[in-house]
This record gives structure tokens, C-alpha cells and sequence, in this order.
């Protein structure tokens, strides 16, 4: 049958995970760093990955496609989820991990402290001109790796510290990021992500911004799996 149903250009896609975040269906998977249509029978051809490509690589166009199948999705999001209503978002996903007991737990270092050099940590709230910017290194954190990690702090040393959440912030973070860069001399800058796709919107805003300011400023990412593991330094 002939239908609606998303096309993704591979060349134009950033590999930022958005899109598979805001797929409520489960039809699109970051595969080789790119969004991929898993099954036409999981798109609905609604569109509401849509909005979230930062780049424009998806776009809602009719060809020949299997029946968009609503039992076929319920069924896929009860086997990835474990919870129906929770959809396809990876970062919604319900998982437990099987830790030690505490009391046989490697006793954590009793000098540990705070490496936070300064207040607020709220990318929405820093000052763009705040003193403590100029000439500095910055972290970048997404707000779930504090809680993931459990020496997080290692990242923060010696650095200004920003955290935020892309998707619950629904915040486009660049023009942000951009002022600092623009009125800062910013040595560095540190990405910390979770795995999950929407977490990438973070990476992606940090680059934009590095574009706009037309710097060379060295950065990296670390990605922090949701068990604590770190992945990718």
C-alpha cells in the first residue's frame, strides 16, 4: 500500500538520537551512529520525530510501505519496556542492576570531596559573563551521569562545572553555550552524556555552538552507560 512514512538522509543525520527519543512507536534505532526506520510497520507516519532533527535529515514523504501495525508496536514496546505506556524512549526504559552490598562494597577514599568550583551548575542559570568562565576548562554534564557515575567528580577537576538535561530543559542550549564562548576565553570543553539517544541533544547543541563561534576550542565527549560504566573517554 502507498502511505506516509519517514525517509531519513543518512548524509545529512548527526547521529544525535533526538528523533528516536521523541518516536513514541520504537520505529527508529541509531545504528552505525545513524537513525535508521527499523520496520515501515512500526512508523505511523505522523511526524513527530520531525521537529526534533536538528539538521533536516527527516522528512515524511509517501511510497509503497507495509500497514503501519499498532498490535505489532504494543507488542515490541511490552518486550523492550516491561511497561507499555512508557513508549519507545530509551531513556524512559525501566532496567535494575545488581549491586553488592554495601558492607562489601570497596570503602570509598575518606579524603573524597567536591571538585564543584562554583555556584550555579544550571547551564540555564550561569551568567554568560560570569568571572569564573574567563580562561577556564568546562565540563558539560548531563544531569543523570551525577547519579550514574559514581566518580564523577574526576570529570569536574580543575574545571567550571554545567550541567542540564535536554529534554526535560527543552532548552536549546547553543545560543547559551555560544555567549559563554564568545565572552569567555575557554580553554577547553568536556561533554559527560548518558548512553541514551536523547542525551546526544547535548553533544549536538556543544557543537552547533563551536560552529556559530567559528573557534577552535578542543573537546571531547564521555558517554556513561545507564549500570555507571564508563564508555566512551
Amino acid at each position: 500500500m502507498k502511505r506516509n512514512i519517514v525517509h531519513i538522509d543518512s548524509d545529512k543525520c548527526n547521529g544525535c538520537g533526538l528523533c528516536v527519543s521523541a518516536c513514541q512507536e520504537g520505529a527508529l534505532q541509531l545504528i552505525n551512529g545513524k537513525a535508521t526506520l527499523v520496520s515501515d510497520s512500526y512508523c505511523d507516519g505522523l511526524g513527530n520525530c520531525l521537529p526534533e532533527c536538528p539538521t533536516g535529515a527527516i522528512q515524511i514523504i509517501e511510497r509503497e510501505a507495509e500497514e503501519y501495525d499498532q498490535e505489532l508496536v504494543d507488542e515490541k514496546m511490552k518486550q523492550n519496556t516491561q511497561q507499555p505506556h512508557f513508549g519507545g524512549c530509551p531513556s524512559m526504559r525501566m532496567k535494575t542492576f545488581d549491586r553488592a552490598p554495601a558492607a562489601v562494597q570497596p570503602a570509598a577514599p575518606a579524603a573524597a570531596r567536591s571538585e564543584l568550583r562554583q555556584w550555579p551548575v544550571q547551564l540555564k542559570l550561569v551568567a554568560p559573563n560570569a568571572p569564573y568562565l574567563q580562561n577556564a576548562h568546562i565540563v558539560i554534564c548531563a544531569d543523570c551521569t551525577a547519579y550514574a557515575c559514581a566518580n564523577i567528580h574526576q570529570f569536574m577537576k580543575n574545571k567550571i562545572t554545567l550541567i542540564g538535561c535536554p529534554k526535560l530543559d527543552n532548552i536549546d542550549y547553543s545560543e547559551k553555550i555560544l555567549d559563554i564562548l564568545n565572552l569567555n576565553d575557554i580553554q577547553s570543553i568536556t561533554v559527560v552524556r548518558m548512553e541514551v539517544p536523547c542525551c546526544g541533544g547535548i553533544v549536538n547543541h556543544v557543537k552547533t555552538a563551536l560552529q556559530k563561534s567559528g573557534q577552535m576550542i578542543p573537546w571531547h565527549v564521555v558517554t556513561i552507560a545507564t549500570d555507571g560504566e564508563i564508555l566512551d573517554n
